[in-house]
Formats: structure tokens, sequence, C-alpha cells
């Protein structure tokens, strides 16, 4: 029977996007079946998953400028950006859910990987249902060039569990939560309703995710005795090379468990420095 780190390795060893995404279902399936009980051990995660020769992957400042809004070269951009950030957050579920994090003695209980394979079962849905749409259009992920910030934030927070929970749902996939409504009135705008009700579904199912990272974030602090709001301000100020960039979708965050005293204070933080 294939155990949860091996259902792990496989997907993070598998370059094609769609295999990748469709073993992610698969394998979530089998999960919540209980046809995978066991959560097994890897010692062997690749330092970066396997990745199809394209998109060429380039810096950020090295990616071309998006075209006119409302043209179907820039929903083409938009589309594929997405499905890239999906395909980045498909591998980063599955190393968080195998990675052999020193955990200082914090035990993950079930309901740990039942929240995580959910996540990655998720992103995989949304970067099907994104190349499904890019399809529409005439086009298909790998068509474009893509950066790659997402996994080097993985490869920063490799060595610390706590970090990884509080840079990749409660910074990157928070700042999703804030921009994506304005991508759905856009949408709505050029009367493209089909786009619009995708990125419904991907806000709503990422209000989990950091929902998830709140909630697993907050209980190794409380394992460890540690005051949750200064050790992520904390580790935001060390691991994230950005800032915090308001306007903030305050209700979906507060849905999500984030407390706005922990983000509103550090952003004005972020922002004092600048000036100075």
């Amino acid at each position: 029977m294939t155990s949860l780190c091996d259902a792990a390795l496989d997907v993070l060893n598998t370059a094609s996007p769609r295999q990748k995404a469709e073993k992610t279902r698969h394998y979530a399936a089998a999960w919540r079946a209980g046809e995978i009980s066991e959560i097994g051990a890897a010692d062997d995660i690749p330092s970066r998953p396997a990745r199809p020769e394209k998109p060429e992957l380039r810096n950020a400042y090295d990616m071309p400028k998006r075209r006119k809004a409302g043209s179907d070269k820039s929903k083409i951009a938009l589309l594929h950006a997405l499905a890239h950030i999906e395909l980045n957050a498909i591998d980063l579920a599955w190393d968080v859910l195998a990675r052999n994090f020193d955990l200082g003695g914090f035990t993950l209980p079930k309901a740990f990987y039942d929240d995580w394979i959910k996540v990655a079962d998720d992103e995989a849905k949304h970067h099907l249902m994104l190349e499904e749409r890019l399809n529409d259009f005439g086009a298909t992920y790998g068509d474009l060039p893509a950066h790659d910030g997402l996994w080097e934030s993985s490869e920063k927070t490799a060595h610390d569990f706590a970090a990884r929970l509080a840079i990749v749902p409660m910074v990157l996939e928070a700042r999703g939560l804030d921009v994506t409504p304005n991508m759905i009135e856009m949408m709505e705008a050029q009367g493209d309703t089909k786009t619009a009700d995708m990125l419904r579904i991907i806000h709503d199912d990422e209000v989990t995710h950091v929902r998830a990272g709140t909630v697993w974030f907050e209980a190794w602090c409380a394992h460890h005795n540690k005051d949750a709001q200064d050790y992520w301000q904390h580790l935001v100020q060390r691991y994230f090379n950005g800032v915090l960039k308001p306007p903030f979708n305050h209700p979906s965050r507060e849905d999500a468990g984030m407390i706005r005293d922990w983000y509103e204070s550090l952003a004005d933080m972020q922002a004092s420095d600048e000036a100075v």
C-alpha cells in the first residue's frame, strides 16, 4: 500500500503538469477513502520538484509587462500566471506534508494531514481549471515564461516548519485573497462569467488554505510557548523579501483566521522603514 509520503514523492518527481495534478487528485481521493492510511517517511524529498521544459523560468524583473487589460492576450497572460502559481502550490502542499521538519516535540495529528491533502487537491483542481480555460483561448500552460518566486520561498523555509506556514499560506496565499476580488470584478465587467466563476472558486478555497496555515502555526507556537503575533512578524521579516502592501481584503482574511493587528501593524512598520 502506498504511504502518504510515497504519494508525495511521486507527485514531486512528476514533471508533467497535468499528470502532477491528476495524480494529486487520485491520491487525495484515496486518502479520504482510507485506501491510503499510513503517513510513512520521506528522507529524499527533492530540493526542487520535477518541472517540464516549458515554461521558461525567469527572475520576476525579467518578466514581460502585462498587455492592455481586456484583450485576449492580457487574459491569457493572467490565466497563465495563475496556472503557474497553482502548479507550484501543488508541490508546496506535498512538500510540507512529507518534509522531515524538526518540530521540536510538536506532533502533527491526522487533522494536519487532512488539511494539507485538501490544500493539494484544491490546487490541483485549480490548475486543471485554469489550463482548461487557457485552452478555450487557444493557449496552454507553458506558452509564456513564468517566474520562480514561489519555489524560492519554499527553499528558504525548507528547514523551518513554522516559517513555511508563516510565509506560504499566511503571506503568499493571503495576498491572493487581497487581489482575486479585483480580478473577478474585471472579468465580470468584460462579460467573462466563466473566468469570474473560476476565480470565485479559487478565492473561496484559498480562504481554507490560509486558515489551515494559521491554525497550525498557532498550534506550533502554543506548544513552544511563543507569542504567535510576535513570532509570525519575526519570521516574515526574516524570510519574506517583499513587504505587506495594503489594501487588504479584511473580510476574507478574517474568515481565514488572520488577525488584523498582525499584518496591519507589520505593514505599518515596513512602510515606516521604507520611508526612512
